[in-house]
């Protein structure tokens, strides 16, 4: 196998939700075309924060990729490439009754727990753990009963075991900083509609020797609520990457994708909360191809 060969497949899985992401050098951007947040992980209500008080949230779901696209979309042949990724996400929320700037100040963690199998080119790796772990503060508003925005800012740890030459991973091995604000219209009858806008700004990884460029990305949901707590309709991603790479392992392009597939929430008044969401990858360039499905739920203490 030749060492530019050898750099086409080499891939490595990043955490949840830090981020799924996959490298393959020369050919993937932001090392491996996705960035520090699994694509279209939230759904329906991502912009509401839940009343004063502790609150367990958590993610799972399954993330398979059964291509690599290039400039314009074009497929790259490798043979047998395919990755999947089951996780599970617990997320801790603490909601204080401290008002700053006229918002609700939040905290959370997650800690993912993952399960990576990758294969390509007649070579196969599985591995098993802890992925990196994601925390920060947010406000939260209120301005209407059925309207609701959060700002704040998430931090991405590399707390996840790493190897540049393993096919799977469970940490990227650098920081990612990342400003987000959602913002949800969820009336019980009639029109929902749900946007969570996020930007990554990425830190070097010191084993590659190489940063990733910065990133542009968004999950939204769009539905309609039959007043019964039920609301269906699509959901999916839009992701962008901004910056080029720059390093030893830089990419020549930059990743760009947007995913859509059918969503679904349920929702009561005391606080219990499920929504599923399946999506397919379309328009890829620079990065990875397949499709996600997510499960969230909410339970409160």
């Amino acid at each position: 196998m030749t060492s530019k060969f050898r750099q086409l497949i080499y891939v490595a899985l990043l955490s949840l939700p830090g981020g799924l992401a996959m490298v393959s050098h020369g050919a993937m951007a932001t090392e491996g075309g996705v960035g520090a947040y699994p694509d279209g992980l939230d759904n329906y209500l991502s912009g509401a924060l839940p009343p004063a008080g502790i609150h367990a949230l958590f993610y799972g779901g399954n993330i398979h990729y059964n291509k690599l696209k290039g400039a314009h979309g074009d497929v790259i042949p490798v043979p047998g490439f395919k990755v999947n990724v089951n996780v599970l996400a617990p997320r801790l929320v603490w909601v204080t009754e401290k008002q700053v700037f006229g918002g609700q100040l939040a905290y959370h963690a997650i800690v993912p727990l993952l399960d990576v199998t990758a294969d390509a080119a007649g070579k196969h790796s599985n591995s098993k753990g802890i992925g990196d772990i994601t925390l920060g503060p947010a406000l939260g508003y209120h301005p209407a009963p059925d309207l609701a925005y959060v700002i704040g800012v998430n931090v991405n740890a590399p707390t996840g075991h790493y190897n540049r030459h393993d096919l799977a991973n469970l940490g990227k091995n650098y920081w990612t900083a990342q400003p987000v604000g959602a913002i949800s219209y969820f009336p019980a009858y009639g029109i929902n509609a749900d946007l969570k806008v996020m930007y990554d700004v990425n830190f070097r990884n010191k084993a590659t020797k190489t940063t990733s460029g910065q990133a542009l990305h968004a999950d939204y949901a769009l539905g309609w609520g039959f007043g019964n707590g039920f609301v269906v309709g699509v959901g999916g991603y839009v992701f962008q990457q901004v910056t080029n790479d720059s390093g030893t392992n830089s990419a020549g392009g930059k990743a760009s994708a947007v995913g859509l597939g059918p969503s679904l929430r349920y929702a009561n008044d005391k606080g219990w909360l499920v929504t599923l969401k399946w999506q397919k990858d379309f328009i890829v360039s620079h990065r990875p191809a397949g499709s996600q499905i997510f499960v969230k739920a909410a339970i409160p203490f």
